[in-house]
Parts: structure tokens; sequence; C-alpha cells
């Protein structure tokens, strides 16, 4: 088994600042965020979803029909996430639902101008929801876990 073990290269910590800068720009440009539910008897789900972020809220929308869209629902609150293992955005929320015909019009034309796609025009089942962040963790490696929180408590 002569096989040598990969060394971890440690870089130096980003600070506050460059976390927040780095966090706000993935938000701008990925597209795709994985979210995490639970329905009330605690079963988890976890999918990956479209998204936009509008300054102050993570959109999302899929069928309320589904376990992410009941849950989503019903629970009233999320994770959301970036990354690999190396590289993670964690973005705790609180959740509220919108039926296709109560969201915000700028909600649904900042979702669109993103995805391309506005769920209304597929299905009557489809809802958005609205993530205000709570708390927002940002590490790039073990040696960044002090820190990590760039917004507590809605700050």
């Amino acid at each position: 088994m002569g096989g040598s073990v990969p060394v971890m290269t440690i870089t130096e910590s980003r600070t506050a600042v460059e976390r927040k800068r780095d966090v706000l720009a993935r938000l701008e440009r990925e597209r795709d965020i994985w979210v995490a539910s639970a329905d009330a008897d605690g079963l988890p789900c976890l999918v990956a979803l479209w998204f936009v972020w509008d300054g102050e809220s993570v959109w999302l929308s899929t069928r309320i029909t589904n376990p992410t869209g009941r849950n989503l629902r019903d629970g009233g609150r999320t994770r959301l996430a970036f990354g690999d293992t190396q590289d993670v955005v964690l973005i705790d929320g609180e959740v509220r639902t919108y039926g296709g015909t109560d969201v915000p019009a700028a909600a649904i034309e900042a979702f669109r101008a993103k995805t391309g796609w506005d769920p209304r025009e597929d299905s009557a089942s489809y809802a958005f929801f609205q993530v205000r962040p709570h708390t927002v963790q940002a590490l790039n490696g073990v040696h960044e876990m002090r820190g990590r929180h760039v917004m507590e408590d809605g700050v």
C-alpha cells in the first residue's frame, strides 16, 4: 500500500469583508443552490433548485405539491448551500411562500432574467419562496472555521 497521503495546503484566511464580498459574488454568479428542508416528522429533503438573489433575499420556485414545496411552506425555514466541502457557503433563513398570483413582479422578472424561465407558465402548482437570510457562514477550508459567520441573527 505504498501510496502517499495528500498534504493539505493551508492558505491565509480571508477577512470578514473578503468573505462577504465572495458570498455576494456567488449569489449573483451561481445558478443552482442546495435547498434543505424537513417535514413535520423531521424527514429531511435535499434538492438543488434555481434561484435568484435580489440584494436582500434568495428567491426559489418549486411545486407546492412536492416535498420541498410543502416543507418550505409548512416549516417556514431552510438551509441553503453552495459549494463543496472545501469552499462552502451556508445560509439559514426564514421562508415566506407566495402563490403564482401574489409573488412580487420584481421577483418574477429577476427570476426570469437569470434563469430564462417563469414557473407560472409551466404549471399553476408552482409557488415562489422568499428566503430572508438569518445566518450566513462562509469557509474555504478547515483553516477558515474561525470567523466563518459573516451574518448572525440577521446582522
